[in-house]
């Protein structure tokens, strides 16, 4: 779930839900969400796309204890 006051996070999981929302419109439909949504700028949707990326790997990186090692 959404946490207060973690704004990253939340703007991650917002943007990996894009993403999967994304692909499973294509998938489905042959609709891109992004570029329903950004129109006709290729490169504000490259951003688009490199920020989904990160953001995976971003809640990646989170679940598994955000690189803390436990003893």
């Amino acid at each position: 779930m959404l946490k207060k006051g973690d704004h990253i996070g939340n703007a991650s999981k917002v943007l990996v839900l894009l993403g999967a929302l994304n692909w499973g419109l294509i998938a489905a439909f042959d609709c891109d969400l992004v570029n329903v949504l950004v129109g006709s700028m290729p490169t504000v949707e490259r951003v688009v796309y490199i920020l989904v990326g990160l953001s995976a790997l971003y809640i990646v990186f989170e679940s598994h204890g955000g690189g803390k090692r436990k003893k």
